[in-house]
């Protein structure tokens, strides 16, 4: 192999597998001599990359862990498992996880050739549905898109469709994505009410950048989080909830939504008492996948619902013969 890059991107990518290599199996891979290798070997050091040597007999070298992140290589299977991992961690709700995995996300799907993307989309479909806990559906499309504009300070087009079914086009500065859960917002500054707004990732449809760059605009008082807090308060009171559980704060901490944790009451029980913002449809759905015994102590408006959807799921059920 004559190809001094291209020896050198094999070389990387094997010196990533988490082993060490001894030089005379590397020069047999690169069909190389040994010298060769360690001109290499001080090729990758010069770059930045951390190779450490051992000596003896059964000496080698490795890739070790060094000062920043260096650049991946990547094979397709490796590629098509990393972007399906990312999805999954961008569409549940895994605290401090969302946001980063639809930055990672992004970048890795900019470079994706268009043969992995088809099996990453295919085999996303085929077993981690995107999806919020309303029923609300975002695709992973819609996020890097956003997640990308957002990065590069370039202006966006998209349609978008309020609470009430009115459907509008939007251009506007995008600011900053938002999880808070089980739900993303895009947190922009919109160009035709000149003013700051936040949307609904799962309203959002066929976002687009429009290539024109902008200087990100100072935000007003208290930033993206009290923008955030303003607009979804307005649209949705927020509920004192009051549930206990007949099982561990564990297990039903697990199967919870991240904003909503239970304290222990004893060894087999817990009690949810916490201010939510969220719909007592959505909350009584919540409550009925923990898969456990509970009683709704408050609001009156969630024990109405989750008695009523009770009956009608009774009523749903065949009659047992």
């Amino acid at each position: 192999m004559t190809d001094t890059p291209a020896r050198l991107l094999n070389l990387l990518s094997l010196l990533q597998t988490p082993r060490e290599w001894p030089g005379s199996e590397l020069a047999e891979r690169l069909r190389v001599s040994p010298r060769t290798i360690r001109r290499d070997i001080d090729r990758l050091r010069d770059l930045g990359y951390p190779v450490e040597a051992s000596r003896g007999a059964i000496g080698g070298y490795r890739l070790v862990a060094g000062a920043a992140m260096p650049p991946l290589l990547l094979d397709d299977e490796e590629a098509v498992a990393i972007a399906v991992g990312l999805r999954a961690g961008a569409g549940h709700a895994i605290e401090g996880v969302e946001e980063a995995a639809v930055r990672a996300l992004a970048k890795l799907e900019q470079v994706l050739p268009s043969r992995l993307r088809h099996r990453v989309a295919t085999l996303q479909n085929a077993t981690i549905p995107l999806t919020r806990g309303d029923g609300a559906t975002v695709t992973p499309a819609t996020l890097t898109t956003l997640a990308a504009a957002v990065t590069a300070h370039e202006r966006l087009r998209f349609g978008y469709r309020a609470g009430d079914g009115t459907q509008t086009k939007r251009q506007v500065e995008p600011y900053r994505l938002v999880s808070t859960g089980h739900r993303w917002y895009l947190v922009a500054y919109d160009l035709t009410r000149e003013d700051w707004r936040t949307f609904r990732v799962d309203r959002v449809a066929d976002p687009f950048a429009t290539g024109a760059r902008f200087t990100p605009r100072e935000l007003p008082p208290g930033g993206a989080a009290r923008l955030l807090s303003h607009s979804t308060s307005g649209r949705q009171a927020e509920l004192d909830v009051d549930v206990t559980f007949e099982a561990p704060a564990e297990f039903v901490t697990a199967r919870l939504p991240a904003h909503l944790v239970p304290s222990p009451t004893g060894p087999d029980t817990c009690r949810l008492s916490a201010r939510s913002a969220d719909s007592v449809e959505w909350l009584a759905l919540r409550l009925a996948l923990v898969d456990c015994e509970f009683t709704v102590h408050g609001p009156d408006a969630l024990a109405s619902y989750v008695s009523a959807l009770a009956a009608r799921l009774t009523r749903a059920a065949p009659a047992q013969g």
